[in-house]
């Protein structure tokens, strides 16, 4: 594990939580899976969050079912390795990097997925200065990050499985059944060590989803990660994760109101689900996810133009300005429909017509 820097732009989980993950492993009495800095139960509470017995406070990194997350840390303490699937903004790569920096203590054996991604990426390279000099050796191969988790005995992680090419895919399927990879041209191969696995997320929506091959499915526990069930929970996510944003982007304004928050949230939720919170009132769909993700966006944003151009406290001036760009995906479809919920909710609301007018000025 590298050194924490305090001047870099966004420290691992491992960096950031270092004190939470010490404090774990120093009361940690439960038996731990093999090379596994904390036992599945430690890794649990470093998850959901709790008060250790030295008054050590651990913070939620997941709010929502634990039974979830009992399932996906149980899976990584078996042969099978594990996919959390959902739609945009659900946490999936949140819980990937926790998840890693909790067992393995290191969170940066990562491979992002893209239509692009060779299978080379999946295995491993050449130094082709030394391959050609030398020929094949071991001296000139260049180890893949999930070559180096199965050598290390960690956890690796591949984002965004499905963008990746089919027939790259199923590069996976020798990894996770034999727990080996082959290396043909030193006629060897490379055996995984107690404590590999690895995780894997996919979402949904996205377009130029590859399907997984049956053979690659079954080698997956599949963990599906909700959105967040009630709008206190997604309330307090986003003010969360929106404070430890603007800390660590040194945004020099006052913490968000949570009133002002819960309406940012409201309108993703509303918009999102296609009725009022109320479910009087049926809503058209704009194009965008209007995940989680998005409205921590959006408070951070806001949060920057109160701090910069504004009073340093958020306002719904500041909000507006941010909130258009989130919701307006489409410019002729989804400013139909932007217009449409401020005129037959927002409107309505007596405790909304500033944002309302803010919303209307911006428009």
């Amino acid at each position: 594990m590298t050194t924490p820097d305090a001047t870099v732009l966004r420290q691992h989980a491992e960096q950031q939580y270092a004190h939470e993950l010490a404090a774990l492993a120093a009361h940690d009495t439960r038996p731990r899976p093999p090379r596994w800095n904390l036992s599945p139960h430690a890794v649990l509470t470093y998850l959901l969050g709790d008060t250790l017995p030295d008054g050590t406070e651990i913070t939620a990194k997941y709010v929502g079912d634990r039974r979830l997350m009992e399932i996906a840390v149980a899976t990584l303490a078996t042969d099978r390795a594990l996919l959390l699937l959902g739609v945009p903004g659900t946490a999936k790569s949140w819980v990937s990097e926790h998840l890693a920096a909790a067992i393995s203590g290191d969170s940066t054996l990562l491979i992002q997925g893209t239509a692009g991604t060779a299978e080379d990426t999946l295995r491993y390279g050449w130094n082709y200065a030394r391959l050609l000099a030398e020929g094949p050796s071991p001296a000139a191969l260049v180890q893949s990050p999930i070559l180096r988790a199965m050598q290390g005995g960690k956890i690796a992680r591949l984002e965004e499985l499905t963008r990746v090419q089919s027939d790259v895919q199923d590069t996976l399927i020798t990894i996770l059944s034999e727990k080996t990879l082959p290396v043909p041209e030193l006629n060897t191969e490379i055996q995984a060590v107690q404590g590999f696995n690895l995780i894997a997320t996919a979402n949904t929506r996205d377009r130029g989803v590859n399907d997984l091959s049956s053979a690659l499915k079954r080698r997956f526990n599949t963990v599906i990660l909700p959105v967040p069930d009630t709008l206190d929970d997604e309330v307090r996510i986003v003010t969360a994760r929106a404070q430890a944003l603007s800390a660590a982007l040194q945004i020099p304004a006052q913490p968000p109101a949570l009133e002002e928050v819960r309406r940012i949230v409201t309108v993703f939720r509303e918009l999102r689900s296609g009725t009022t919170e109320d479910g009087k009132t049926r809503l058209k769909t704009p194009s965008g996810s209007l995940s989680t993700a998005e409205a921590i966006s959006v408070v951070s944003q806001s949060l920057s133009l109160a701090a910069h151009f504004g009073t340093g406290t958020l306002t719904p001036h500041d909000i507006a300005a941010s909130l258009i760009g989130a919701v307006i995906k489409d410019p002729t479809q989804d400013a139909l429909i932007w217009r449409e919920y401020l005129e037959t909710v927002t409107k309505k609301r007596d405790d909304w017509k500033d944002f309302y007018k803010a919303c209307r000025a911006v428009s």
